[in-house]
């Protein structure tokens, strides 16, 4: 049985004992170091290329596996051992980026292979996030969801910002290739990890006879479209994607001012990624009270409306100070949605379907992203490098709109 702890009175965070500390570590350890590798990338697509269309295209590729491959991933989750499934993949991704790593540093680096190691990274994703989504409720127990996922993503920001992110222009220093050398290594320790979990073989009710992946994909959409609450979660959360693909896609340009290359930009690009991740970790530690004060759903209203302003400070007023304050404010409400959206897939997926669910949510939700990153990238080229942030500010107030049907 899985290990709780107290708080408040009520068990309403998991204990670090049973598995779920290695799988915080594992989440930690991969997260730093995916954390150097995709604040680096944008950078290094700049001294590459100075057309954002171009840049915004390796942010782009980074999602369009979802919608390849997002589905499958989740049916997939479903059938295996999801443990087996995270640690093999983690092995595969650190092979990958260790040969990237090597490209980087004999000189071959393109345009052509970011776009191609984002996507392979990305669709191998796919399988990993749905199987880690499932692998969950195997470690704690229900009513330490909302409390497991807040500090699942506290520990991630806490290491892919606060620690990974001021760390890039030093390690940049050190050679171009030392922070995808670093993911590399990061891998393997998540892999190890994952792999010395002791779960058991998943308990799943028997499939019907002759029941194919697709199949079962399908009947993943068709309970997600059946279930109010996350169907009308998923729409607004797609809309928030095609605003965060298009903000994130253009960052560098944003606060470097079109002028995304050398020291002074990775430092402002670097300042406004670790005051993205402050804000995300404080979040962390209050998502769960947050919720309790004013039910799931409000939460998630709360939230939009707080970012949709950020955003639209970052557009109207277009000074280093301000994307710096805007972006911590909008990175703690980012984790108080994200925490409260995870958990209500996990509280209401049917048994053995939760993978499946999962990845139905995601491939729909991410679906935004690569058509926000290309419209970030167009709108910058076009109207100038501030614009994608009021762009997002639209979609994000499109989206809190349409939360409405679920407020009582």
């Amino acid at each position: 049985m899985a290990a709780t702890e107290a708080v408040g009175g009520t068990k309403a965070v998991p204990a670090w004992r049973g598995g779920f500390g290695r799988l915080w570590t594992a989440a930690v350890v991969s997260r730093f170091g995916d954390a150097l590798r995709t604040a680096a990338l944008p950078l290094l697509a700049a001294s590459l290329t100075d057309d954002p269309l171009l840049i915004a295209s390796v942010t782009a590729c980074g999602f369009l596996p979802w919608l390849l491959f997002g589905l499958l991933g989740g049916a997939v989750a479903d059938r295996v051992d999801q443990r087996r499934a995270m640690w093999a993949v983690d092995l595969v991704r650190g092979g990958l980026v260790a040969a990237f790593a090597a490209a980087v540093a004999l000189g071959h680096a393109t345009i052509a292979l970011l776009l191609v190691l984002a996507f392979a990274l990305t669709t191998l994703q796919t399988l990993f996030d749905n199987a880690a989504t499932a692998l969950l409720p195997a470690l704690v127990p229900a009513e330490t969801f909302a409390g497991a996922n807040a500090r699942l993503m506290t520990g991630q920001q806490l290491a892919g910002g606060l620690l990974a992110g001021p760390a890039v222009p030093a390690l940049l220093l050190a050679g171009p290739a030392v922070p995808y050398a670093a993911d590399a290594v990061t891998y393997v320790l998540a892999a190890l990890l994952i792999a010395s979990l002791r779960t058991g073989a998943p308990e799943r009710p028997p499939r019907p006879a002759g029941s194919t992946l697709r199949a079962e994909m399908a009947e993943g959409l068709a309970v997600l479209r059946g279930d109010r609450a996350l169907r009308w979660l998923c729409t607004a959360t797609t809309l928030c994607n095609i605003g965060m693909g298009a903000l994130i896609a253009t960052l560098v340009v944003h606060v470097t001012d079109g002028h995304p290359t050398g020291t002074a930009g990775n430092t402002a690009y670097a300042a406004t990624v670790t005051a993205y991740a402050l804000g995300a970790v404080a979040g962390g530690f209050l998502a769960r009270r947050i919720a309790e004060r004013t039910g799931r759903i409000r939460a998630v209203l709360l939230a939009g409306a707080v970012q949709t302003g950020c955003l639209v400070l970052m557009g109207a007023l277009p000074v280093l100070a301000v994307s710096i304050g805007a972006m911590a404010v909008f990175g703690f409400m980012g984790t108080v949605w994200n925490v409260q959206q995870t958990t209500l897939v996990q509280e209401r997926a049917p048994e053995g379907m939760l993978g499946r669910i999962a990845a139905a949510f995601r491939t729909l939700a991410v679906a935004g992203a690569p058509l926000g990153a290309l419209l970030g990238g167009a709108a910058a080229a076009g109207l100038g490098p501030h614009t994608p942030a009021l762009l997002a500010a639209a979609l994000f107030a499109l989206a809190v709109a349409s939360l409405g049907p679920l407020i009582n």
